[in-house]
């Protein structure tokens, strides 16, 4: 199953932690049926979920919470691309990647599985899932 790095601030939530973001409860609800998701987020480096989920409560409603408790942590140090797991297929979403990141992500020849998010746009996170997630070949 192919792997999807979210990350919270910019994606989930609006830059200015203000609100959900906009489509995110459908958006979330498919990437957790067709992916193995995990957190890459500042939120959850440590490898512990709790923090980044205590912090999306204050936004979403209970039953999403607990379909988004099987979004796993990951631990990371400085990058957040030291928490990938370049030997298999996968997907990040987030809205600022470090040049540093990009460096790592074009040395492994998959820049192209990074996907920036602009919640400027609306429909963002329903125009990420249909261009670049919804296709059964990735």
């Amino acid at each position: 199953m192919t792997k999807l790095y979210l990350d919270v601030d910019g994606v989930l939530l609006t830059a200015k932690n203000t609100r959900m973001a906009p489509g995110a409860i459908p958006f979330i609800e498919k990437v957790l049926s067709k992916f193995d998701c995990y957190w890459l987020t500042t939120n959850c480096r440590d490898g512990n979920a709790g923090r980044v989920l205590a912090r999306l409560s204050n936004y979403y409603p209970d039953d999403m919470i607990r379909k988004m408790q099987r979004v796993k942590p990951t631990e990371w140090k400085d990058l957040k691309t030291d928490a990938i797991d370049f030997s298999t297929k996968f997907f990040w979403v987030d809205d600022y990647v470090f040049e540093a990141e990009k460096r790592v992500l074009r040395l492994n020849n998959c820049l192209d599985r990074l996907i920036m998010v602009n919640l400027s746009n609306v429909h963002e996170l329903q125009d990420i899932y249909s261009t670049y997630l919804s296709s059964e070949d990735r």
